[in-house]
């Protein structure tokens, strides 16, 4: 398995522009770099399907079917058995491709250009291998795919073997994670030299598979010569926690006040409070409505009650004491509630703004630096004034307009969460579909708003957040199993990994 892997993740022009310096750097030309690269993807194969003793390679004309010859002539040199398929004539194959074709060309294996789509779709289907390996279009991929690429796709989609994906699934935007309208579903995708941003978040997640990368050995020529806006999270990279020390008291560690729960909402502010006591928070207030009230005290008798009526709330002496606040979840969009979000909003401490809060801000913008924006994609294009389309088009844009609009630091939520100050981008990789049920969102907020009062700052707590709540949730999934996760189900979960180190970057 790679060594333990850094953490930027750049875009596309960045890996072109740059991949000849670094590899110049450190001694090697550009087919250099295509050996290592085809030897480093063939390794995988052989460590992670062991026993794939039939391959097709699927290459197009460029370096990417460079990389697929030279998987194919380690494949045929180890005894493997191996076609390939090309999808294009010969004479358009050229540069460190066609020498990697030659040297292909070179050792008994058979080799087919310029089929037609039919053929190539029939080919497939006939085909008896275990493993697809996809090198049709690396990073170079642009635009939309033409009706006879769609045809080759789905064909391979729908052929019941392994595929392989060389540095990006044929068909997904490697700057953007979208795909228009389809690409290769890979079971293993090895990417090359540096993460790829688009494979990491939005629709990436239903094509990548598993993703190996593979620096081949120039990741650290690369890095000083071209620096990085987005960074891949993970356990190497998270914030700490600060240190309680043995004297500490509830004080010294802070209360969170928690706004929402309208008459029809109360399970949403139950779960943002319930799970901000788990993640350390020493004290949760709630202003809810007068109907939750008697639920949520039932439900958890360490919560506090406070003024549910706006103005008595802003001159309660409890804000005094408050250190951090989460306003919106179950909050409702009535006269009641946006009373509640007028009131809060103008608080000085530092905030989570959530669900519904998250409406009303969007009919009145405001800015401030001292809140953590949580929104989905919908609440994402509310806050953008533009569509859900627009917005799962570019989440790297949207995520780092939203904090540089309203200030502070953006969460945009869904498959590969971005964090962002409006300048740096963090991709979370913690979450699977398990998540996708009633309540997430408000346990989310909960753990950031509880993590504000142990945190040194807003980006910190924001971050780490979103890793424990992916965290909580794959640990359960890996127990039971991804369908009926509930929001509740995490309480545990979060409180463990708060409290264990190891089990966090575990």
């Amino acid at each position: 398995m790679p060594a333990s892997l850094p953490h930027q993740a750049y875009k596309v022009n960045q890996l072109q522009q740059y991949e000849a310096d670094a590899a110049q750097a450190i001694g090697l030309n550009l087919y250099q770099l295509m050996e290592r690269a085809g030897t480093a993807v063939f390794n995988n194969i052989r460590q992670y399907y062991p026993s794939a003793h039939r391959i097709l390679v699927i290459a197009g004309k460029g370096n990417n079917g460079g990389d697929g010859y030279i998987v194919a002539r380690l494949a045929h040199q180890a005894g493997i058995n191996v076609k390939v398929v090309v999808d294009a004539k010969r004479e358009q194959i050229q540069g460190d491709a066609l020498q990697a074709l030659k040297f292909l060309e070179q050792c008994s294996v058979a080799i087919y250009f310029d089929l037609s789509t039919a053929k190539k779709v029939d080919f497939i289907a006939d085909y008896q291998g275990e493993l697809i390996v996809d090198c049709l279009f690396g990073i170079g991929f642009r635009g939309e795919l033409s009706p006879a690429l769609i045809t080759l796709i789905e064909a391979i989609n729908n052929k019941n073997c392994l595929r392989v994906a060389v540095d990006v699934p044929s068909g997904l935007n490697a700057d953007l994670g979208v795909v228009t309208p389809t690409a290769v579903k890979a079971d293993l995708t090895i990417t090359l030299i540096a993460y790829k941003q688009g494979l990491l978040t939005g629709q990436a997640a239903n094509y990548v598979g598993e993703l190996v990368l593979e620096t081949l050995a120039i990741n650290t020529a690369f890095a000083q010569l071209q620096s990085a806006e987005c960074f891949r999270q993970n356990t190497d990279s998270l914030p700490l926690l600060r240190k309680r020390l043995p004297a500490s008291h509830k004080g010294s560690i802070g209360m969170m006040l928690a706004v929402g729960g309208d008459s029809t909402f109360t399970g949403a502010i139950c779960l943002t409070c319930e799970v901000a006591l788990r993640a350390g928070a020493a004290l949760v207030s709630v202003c809810c409505h007068e109907y939750s009230r008697n639920i949520l005290l039932s439900r958890q008798p360490e919560l506090m009650v406070v003024a549910n009526c706006s103005q008595t709330l802003a001159s309660t002496s409890v804000l005094a004491k408050v250190k951090s606040v989460v306003l919106g979840p179950g909050l409702g969009r009535g006269a009641w509630s946006e009373q509640l979000f007028n009131t809060v909003i103008n608080l000085s401490q530092a905030k989570v703004i959530d669900a519904d809060a998250l409406y009303f801000l969007a009919q009145q913008p405001i800015f401030s630096n001292n809140w953590v924006l949580t929104p989905h994609p919908g609440e994402a294009a509310a806050l953008l004034n533009c569509s859900v389309a627009e917005v799962e088009l570019d989440r790297f844009f949207a995520v780092r307009e939203i904090a540089k609009r309203y200030g502070g630091i953006c969460v945009l939520k869904g498959a590969g969460t971005l964090i962002s100050d409006g300048t740096t981008i963090w991709v979370n990789t913690t979450g699977n579909a398990g998540m996708t049920s009633g309540g997430m969102g408000d346990v989310l907020s909960g753990i950031i708003g509880a993590l504000i009062l142990q945190t040194t700052d807003l980006f910190q707590a924001a971050r780490l957040g979103v890793y424990i709540h992916g965290r909580a949730a794959d640990i359960i999934a890996k127990k039971h199993g991804q369908i009926g996760i509930l929001a509740s189900d995490l309480y545990p979960e979060v409180q463990r990994l708060i409290n264990n180190e190891s089990s966090l970057r575990g």
